[in-house]
C-alpha cells in the first residue's frame, strides 16, 4: 500500500479496529461525520495532551453528531490503562499491526537527535457523512489543535455556540 495520506475530497481509506468497547470501522461509521487522529504512543506527554483535549471537548463534538477516534498501535491493554489513569472520554482503537497506520499515510520515517526510524506522524482527519475526508491535519502540534478540528467541524455541520 502507498504510503500516501488522504487529502481533502478523497474518501476514507477503509479501516476496522478493535475499541475497548467492541470495533470501530469505515463502514460501521457511514452516514456519521468522525474525527480519527493519530497519535504515537499511550500515556507520553504530547499524546496525553491532546487525547485531554479532545475528551474536554467531547459534549461539543457530541452537539454536532461528531464521534472522536483517536488511533496508536498501542494495545487495547496499554489503551485501558490510558483511558483510566487520565478519564478520557474518547474512543481508543488500536492499530497494533499497523493497517490502518500504513492506509492513512503516517506511518512515516522519523528522525530524532539524527537517528532515524518509523513511527506515527500525528495527524487528524475530519470525515464527513459521505465517507470523504472534509479536512486533513499533518504534523500536528498538540497546542490549540483540539479547538482548530472543532471550528472546522462546526463550520460544517454545526453552530456557533457550545
Amino acid at each position: 500500500m502507498p504510503n500516501r495520506s488522504p487529502s481533502t475530497g478523497d474518501p476514507v481509506p477503509a479501516f476496522d479496529l478493535p475499541t475497548l468497547e467492541d470495533r470501530v470501522s469505515d463502514s460501521a461509521l457511514a452516514g456519521r461525520a468522525y474525527v480519527v487522529y493519530f497519535y504515537p504512543k499511550d500515556d507520553t506527554p504530547g499524546c496525553t495532551k491532546e487525547a485531554i483535549s479532545f475528551t474536554q471537548h467531547g459534549s461539543a463534538f457530541d452537539a454536532l453528531g461528531v464521534t472522536v477516534i483517536g488511533v496508536s498501535k498501542d494495545s487495547l491493554a496499554k489503551h485501558e490503562k490510558f483511558r483510566d489513569k487520565h478519564e478520557l472520554g474518547v474512543v481508543l482503537a488500536s492499530d497494533e499491526d499497523g493497517t490502518a497506520c500504513e492506509a492513512f499515510g503516517v506511518w512515516v520515517e522519523k528522525s530524532m537527535y539524527g537517528r532515524k526510524y518509523m513511527g506515527i506522524e500525528r495527524s487528524t482527519f475530519l470525515v464527513d457523512p459521505a465517507g470523504r475526508i472534509a479536512e486533513a491535519w499533518r504534523k500536528v502540534k498538540v497546542s490549540g489543535h483540539v479547538e482548530a478540528v472543532l471550528a472546522a467541524a462546526r463550520e460544517r455541520w454545526g453552530k456557533a455556540g457550545s
